[in-house]
């Protein structure tokens, strides 16, 4: 492997426009020194609550109740872990996921790789389309395609956001997270669930592995949770505060707060995901034929249908309900096109003008969905279908991002003082391993539904 030096000379800073943009005061306080950091774990925290997680969430809590809430813990878990190494990679070796394993393959290798993340990231931006569009369907009555193509437009304002500094990235990022926050938090609220029985949900139970319907569920659920572009994402993003990275304890101040500021909003993404499932269970568990299946028109109409959810019925729900959606869609979609320039210029080294890069990113995932929805003549169901698939697509991308994380944070030779403690090293091999498994598993049982193997 070649020394660091060489390997940040050669690949460039991830991001060239935003790296080291945002000043890190010197002397100050702990809660100074966290707003500073604060900011890149929100628009990672994002991924963990795209439009593929409320499907599935709503749907675990109509299904199971409160039961699964255990599986969205123990997933909110493994991301902390995951997201943490990502964050310290970028801070330590200056460079981001894709660069390190380019540099650590080859170029046949690195192409071949570069397809498969651009597909993942695709996968990914699928689920955001998907959710901005029939958002602006519900709210605004604008017809499927029409909002299908709107969504290209969404990269217009990263691009403005982008010139006026990353701060101004995080801001909006925050801000529509907390509109999701505030909306489920009412509705739960308004919903009354049962305390007690959430509480139990957090606790493992046998039948997570002994009901078949349960467990194709929960692989569901970790499987939209636990995303490869995020590990991406996270590693480039890590290197937008200016710091001295020659001073090790510098060094060491920034990974401190970056995993505390990942850790504090990948929480934030923990209780959003349970909120989605505690309203799934409160208001629509014993109706889920009445749902009439898991799209999110058939969950805005139950909102306002006394049948289903009782009194609490209100046309006030059903548009907070597409609201948040709507704030959901264009938050993942902001850190998905982020993500396609990291891959594009870490795997293949290859550089276009800013806006050329975005509008290419964004179109690769808008195409499919457009055609699916001409296809099936606007039908939500077909684009519910894709986005299915496009979820079970990312179970296969996500060993080709966790081991190679794994493998380098692991490194000494990398990085250094920085490198895993055995321990953490050891839960995260296990981590991995276990989501691999769990995601062929989750790959078999669609097999069989769709295809009846």
């Amino acid at each position: 492997m070649k020394k660091n030096k060489a390997i940040h000379y050669a690949n460039g800073p991830s991001l060239e426009d935003i790296n080291s943009t945002v000043n890190i005061p010197k002397n100050v306080g702990f809660w100074r020194t966290l707003f500073a950091f604060s900011g890149p774990g929100a628009l990672v925290a994002v991924g963990y609550m795209d439009p593929g997680n409320w499907i599935t969430s709503i749907k675990g809590g109509s299904e199971f109740k409160y039961k699964l809430l255990t599986v969205i813990l123990i997933s909110s878990l493994i991301a902390m872990l995951l997201q943490s190494m990502a964050s310290k990679l970028g801070i330590v070796t200056k460079m981001d996921l894709a660069q390190a394993t380019r540099e650590n393959t080859g170029k046949k290798l690195g192409i071949i790789l570069w397809i498969i993340t651009e597909l993942a990231i695709m996968a990914t931006d699928i689920a955001e389309v998907i959710g901005s569009a029939v958002a602006l369907e519900l709210l605004f009555k604008i017809p499927l395609l029409l909002g299908v193509i709107i969504t290209i437009f969404d990269v217009m304002l990263l691009l403005v956001l982008t010139k006026l500094g990353f701060r101004k990235i995080e801001a909006l990022v925050v801000t529509l997270i907390a509109v999701i926050l505030l909306v489920f938090a009412y509705e739960v609220l308004v919903s009354n669930p049962n305390w007690g029985e959430v509480i139990k949900g957090y606790f493992p139970h046998s039948k997570l592995v002994t009901n078949p319907s349960m467990l194709t569920l929960s692989l569901g659920i970790v499987g939209a949770t636990v995303m490869p572009h995020n590990l991406y994402l996270h590693s480039a993003i890590s290197q937008t505060r200016k710091i001295d990275r020659n001073n090790p304890k510098d060094v060491r101040r920034a990974v401190r707060f970056a995993n505390i500021d990942s850790n504090i909003q990948l929480t934030g993404a923990f209780i959003i995901n349970s909120l989605l499932l505690i309203l799934g269970a409160s208001m629509f568990f014993g109706h889920t034929k009445d749902l009439g299946g898991e799209e999110f028109v058939n969950l805005y109409n139950a909102l306002n249908d006394h049948k289903i959810v009782g009194s609490i019925a209100s046309p006030i729900l059903s548009t907070l309900f597409a609201i948040a959606l709507l704030a959901s869609g264009q938050n993942s979609t902001i850190t998905g096109t982020l993500t396609g320039e990291i891959i594009m210029e870490g795997f293949i080294h290859l550089k276009f003008p800013l806006w050329i890069r975005r509008i290419v990113t964004r179109g690769l995932a808008v195409l499919p969905v457009i055609i699916c929805v001409i296809l099936y003549g606007g039908k939500e169901s077909a684009a519910e279908d894709l986005l299915l698939y496009s979820q079970v697509f990312l179970c296969i991308a996500l060993p080709i991002s966790m081991f190679p994380l794994i493998i380098f944070t692991s490194s000494k030779k990398l990085m250094g003082e920085f490198a895993n403690h055995k321990l953490i090293s050891f839960i995260a091999w296990i981590s991995a391993i276990v989501l691999t498994i769990l995601n062929l598993q989750l790959i078999w049982e669609t097999g069989k539904k769709f295809f009846g193997f």
